[in-house]
């Protein structure tokens, strides 16, 4: 009897999950749902070129129109998986149907985190996730505008760039003493920040957004510090929470993500997780990593697929990820959690340059910045562990 997959979940990991099931040779159902009505796409354009009218919708694509239908997967777009039951091997949609599964793989993704203060109802408060709230900042994204971005994060400073470089007035706020710290340390933060002063944004660290004012839409932005910020829009890049609500509710295992072995699988032998919500043991690390980022919504799937049907599969693929802000492009590779020295090779004030987290002279993680084709030393070093 021919056995069915299902996926929630339809955006880049659960597209490449259905893609490395065929791969694999399943040749049963599977059944790709995704709560957008939209096929699925990759995120990392929202907040660049496809924000800034560069790049058309199609090219976000996972896969080009027809890829689904010519493989036999079955693709509910606007349709959610709203209950897992575990013991009966099946899922409720929102559409009122019940789908049986033999495996099931959750790639529910994240949510961006709400901005929580007065005023937050206000029309012109903007947060970034999917294909709409790109098309609604665009709109908003007029020249001799004026933007505050909550947050120094990687969406938050890529969102300024955008900003910029469409002609608006930026002013980002960060609660941190410069931007990007939480990723990269202070040293390597102050060089983004000087990034984006030359460009002419506004900084404001150390201080928070306290409130919105406005008639019905963002006319102001309150400071915590007691000033105060005219804006016509405001962004809000505070990071993004773990979509574990349906892995709650069915019994999971769910800490800071869903908790899933190297091989991806859940605390149900039938149930797997890939992408933001994976929080899966890591061989190299020899502990559990979730990691919110392109590489792993890519990556994991593979992985994934191959367990699902009983093969061999470990994840143990360092961290990575990107970001292009203006004409500066960077590769990040590793953790850089608990270094004491930051080695940077190159020229910081050209933006070429690669730096290095050490500890203890081991190499933890490393950053390309506008120079290229280091990717696999700098992975090979990592990986050696040598001092």
């Amino acid at each position: 009897m021919s056995e069915t997959y299902v996926i929630a979940g339809a955006g880049l990991a659960g597209a490449k999950a259905a893609e490395a099931l065929r791969e694999e040779g399943f040749e049963g159902r599977i059944v790709l749902v995704g709560e957008e009505a939209e096929l699925p796409y990759e995120r990392p354009p929202l907040s660049k070129d496809y924000l800034r009218g560069e790049s058309p919708r199609e090219q976000a694509r996972v896969h080009p129109d027809g890829f689904y239908a010519e493989r036999d997967i079955d693709l509910l777009t606007g349709t959610a998986v709203t209950e897992i039951d575990t013991a009966g091997r099946s899922v409720s949609l929102s559409t009122g149907e019940r789908v049986g599964y033999d495996r099931l793989l959750l790639a529910t993704g994240s949510e961006p985190r709400r901005l929580s203060v007065p005023g937050g109802e206000l029309d012109g408060i903007h947060h970034l996730r999917t294909f709409a709230d790109s098309d609604a900042l665009a709109a908003a994204l007029q020249e001799g505008g004026r933007a505050v971005i909550a947050g120094g994060g990687w969406i938050g400073m890529e969102v300024a760039a955008s900003a910029r470089q469409k002609g608006l007035e930026v002013t980002v706020v960060e609660r941190g003493a410069t931007p990007l710290e939480a990723a990269l340390g202070r040293e390597a933060g102050e060089i983004y920040a000087r990034l984006h002063r030359e460009r002419g944004v506004d900084l404001r660290p150390g201080v928070a957004v306290a409130g919105v004012e406005g008639e019905g839409r963002v006319e102001r932005v309150l400071l915590a510090d007691g000033s105060a910020l005219d804006a016509d829009l405001l962004v809000a890049g505070l990071g993004a929470i773990p979509r574990t609500g349906l892995a709650e509710r069915a019994g999971l295992d769910v800490d800071n993500g869903v908790l899933c072995d190297t091989s991806l699988r859940t605390s149900d032998e039938h149930v797997f997780a890939a992408g933001d919500i994976a929080n899966a043991e890591h061989p190299f690390y020899g502990r559990r990593l979730r990691v919110e980022h392109w590489a792993n919504a890519l990556h994991q799937p593979e992985v994934a697929a191959r367990a699902m049907l009983g093969k061999p599969a470990t994840y143990d693929r360092l961290p990575y990820f990107f970001s292009d802000q203006y004409d500066v492009g960077m590769e990040f590779r590793g953790l850089p959690f608990g270094y004491d020295d930051l080695e940077i090779r190159g020229d910081a004030d050209r933006y070429e340059f690669v730096a290095y987290w050490r500890r203890e002279g081991r190499t933890l993680a490393a950053m390309n910045v506008n120079l290229w084709d280091v990717g696999d030393a700098i992975e090979e070093e990592i990986l050696s562990r040598a001092i």
